[in-house]
């Protein structure tokens, strides 16, 4: 009975980091690809028709968003473990 229950624990950690590198994972791919298409539309607003003085709110906004971005996915794959 003792040993089912160590092996129940043991299976539980190891799918726990299972999970963790699970989300971790996903968490960096996500953040590559929402960073690459908001930092681009920035990119292209500020060297479009806007130029630098019309783009540069949307810039600080997309800095301001991907900061936000980056502070959840510490607090959700970091911090938590």
């Amino acid at each position: 009975m003792h040993d089912q229950k160590m092996h129940d624990q043991n299976t539980h950690e190891e799918s726990n980091k299972t999970s963790n590198t699970v989300r971790l994972t996903t968490a960096i791919i996500g953040l590559i690809l929402v960073s690459t298409f908001v930092f681009g539309l920035a990119h292209s607003i500020a060297t479009g028709f806007a130029g630098l003085e019309g783009g540069l709110p949307f810039i600080v906004i997309a800095v301001i968003v991907m900061l936000m971005v980056l502070y959840d996915v510490w607090e959700e794959c970091i911090r938590k473990r």
